[in-house]
């Protein structure tokens, strides 16, 4: 009984992931509002497109946001960045290299390396992916990672040149040492799964994790007559 208390109560204090799908024309993303379910402190990944579902989402959890964590510079993932940080008078967080990189620039913005931070009792642990863009990361924020445009359920992010194709192979080897098997894993877009999958499911499922090399993988990634309408369709 004691030990059911216990899990019982792990699982009331976990963080509480919105999953919030939104669009604008055919462009179609995933933003997630994560909430400390005890000071109801929240940040938001990635927001774009959809103002008014966000502020819904954040009144309807009764919480306060304290922050924006941006993946990467993609206008697609920065899009409602700035709007939310004057509204709510909170950080916008990016890595260092994707800032020096991209021009991005915002009144709240704070630029982060590799240290963690807490907002409530979310402890926050920035990851360093690079490969799709050069200053790319993932967030972990307890059993859940936040994966932009680096790792997806069905496949892994665009890559421009094979340097960033074998930065991208070296970031998902660094995911599959850190993140563990329990964890859940949620991207920028879908391609057919939902996002929240288990890492474990990723790493029998997803093609772009069976690679044990960087230039196969990076032959494959960047292989000739891709149907962009079809990238993850391996079956």
């Amino acid at each position: 009984m004691i030990g059911q208390a216990v899990e019982a109560s792990r699982e009331v204090m976990a963080p509480q992931v919105v999953v919030l799908d939104v669009c604008y024309r055919t462009m179609k993303n995933y933003n997630y509002l994560v909430v400390d379910r005890a000071s109801r402190e929240a940040v938001i990944v990635d927001p774009a497109w959809e103002l008014d579902k966000i502020e819904g989402a954040i009144a309807a959890a009764q919480a306060h946001l304290a922050g924006i964590l941006l993946t990467h510079s993609h206008y697609d993932h920065v899009h409602l960045s700035k709007a939310l940080a004057e509204r709510h008078d909170c950080p916008i967080w990016m890595s260092k290299l994707e800032v020096a990189v991209s021009g991005f620039s915002a009144p709240q913005l704070v630029e982060i390396e590799q240290s963690p931070w807490s907002v409530g009792e979310l402890r926050i642990e920035p990851i360093p992916t690079p490969g799709h863009t050069p200053g790319s990361t993932c967030f972990r924020i307890g059993g859940n990672l936040f994966t932009g445009d680096v790792l997806f359920a069905e496949g892994c992010g665009l890559c421009p040149d094979v340097p960033a194709a074998h930065q991208m192979f070296a970031s998902l080897e660094t995911l599959k040492a850190r993140i563990g098997p329990d964890t859940r894993v949620f991207p920028g877009h879908s391609y057919g799964q939902p996002p929240g999958r288990l890492m474990s499911e990723l790493r029998r499922d997803n093609i772009y994790l069976q690679f044990t090399n960087p230039d196969s993988f990076a032959a494959f990634r960047l292989r000739r007559g891709q149907d962009r309408a079809r990238l993850f369709d391996f079956r």
